[in-house]
């Protein structure tokens, strides 16, 4: 620090809050900490008694903490994301669009892992709106070494630790199994459910076919809505081990391959998960998805419409966590039953 006449501060940088305090109405800082002083603030510093200020001095490989907050906004910061103008060391990133943030986890803990320095996200694999802050960056000390924040930037490399990915609206067919249904024993309550799920996200339903538990029709009907253009399909009923449900048996006998018949989660443990050879999506979903407020429907669909590939492995991480605590008021994704990727 460096003490310099108040009149002679121009283009100084302050080292510390400077607060005004008027009885009865206001105790607040007037110039903030990193406060570049300029002429017009001269005549405001001398009313509050400010003979003299305490200012940044300036040395030759040293970095203002705005300066490497802006290094650290460049590092974080993908397309489709608005920076904030840098304030005591902070920048944030405001998101341009709706989409599904994706973050680079071991990039991001190698730069917090330096000290000095941090960067703070969301967690990825959250869909965000248009106006939502994604991430907060920051430089602890008002100065830093050049060096270190260069050798920040080397470390990560070209790649944003932050991506916005959109959320694809997809044309989906539903096919709802069961003889219950298909004769009309019961009514179909299962499909306006999905059809409320996927419209959140915009999603528009090509097709809907009733069939009877009959295993080869079930393939025949994917198959063709594949040929008619279908995004993704939903399959519902059936997916339980009972001998007379048919519908994995249907999914796999399409040629599409399977990542997991079954999940750690709660609700949703009899999930199913296949891609066609072109990656389409054919889900068999349990019958949880109908009256449950959250399953494994709403941990997979985002990655689905984020074209994120849904692994075997990401589907078994899924446990730690996979269990719904059915809230009265559900929070959801603000709990422990979402999972990021």
């Amino acid at each position: 620090m460096e003490l310099v006449d108040t009149k002679e501060a121009v283009g100084h940088v302050l080292c510390h809050d400077i607060t005004q305090i008027v009885r009865g109405k206001t105790k607040d800082a007037v110039f903030r900490k990193g406060h570049i002083v300029r002429e017009e603030d001269i005549p405001v510093l001398l009313s509050l008694g400010k003979e003299h200020l305490y200012v940044w001095e300036q040395e030759e490989g040293m970095l203002h903490e705005n300066e490497a907050a802006d290094i650290l906004r460049e590092i974080a910061q993908g397309k489709f994301m608005t920076a904030t103008k840098p304030k005591e060391g902070k920048i944030e990133l405001i998101a341009e669009r709706d989409g599904l943030l994706k973050v680079d986890t071991e990039r991001l803990n190698q730069i917090n892992g330096l000290g000095e320095m941090m960067v703070a996200t969301l967690p990825s694999g959250l869909v965000v709106k248009k106006g939502d802050k994604l991430c907060g960056t920051r430089v602890i000390p008002l100065v830093i070494e050049k060096e270190k924040m260069d050798h920040a930037r080397s470390m990560i490399g070209e790649e944003p630790l932050l991506e916005l990915l959109p959320l694809k609206q997809v044309k989906y067919s539903v096919i709802t199994t069961g003889s219950e249904v298909f004769k009309g024993r019961i009514q179909d309550t299962f499909t306006p459910v999905l059809i409320d799920k996927m419209s959140e996200y915009g999603c528009e339903l090509m097709e809907h076919k009733i069939l009877d538990d009959n295993h080869q029709e079930i393939t025949t009907t994917i198959q063709e809505m594949l040929k008619n253009g279908a995004e993704m399909i939903l399959c519902t009923g059936g997916m339980s081990v009972d001998p007379d449900d048919k519908t994995p048996l249907a999914i796999k006998n399409t040629g599409a391959q399977i990542v997991s018949y079954g999940a750690p989660v709660l609700p949703g443990a009899m999930f199913l998960l296949a891609y066609t050879k072109t990656r389409t999506p054919i889900l068999g979903l349990p019958g949880c998805v109908m009256y449950a407020k959250r399953t494994i429907f709403d941990l997979v669909l985002p990655l689905l419409l984020a074209e994120i590939p849904v692994t075997k492995e990401w589907i078994a991480d899924l446990g730690n966590g996979g269990l719904c605590r059915n809230c009265e008021v559900c929070h959801f994704p603000n709990c422990g039953f979402w999972k990021g990727v």
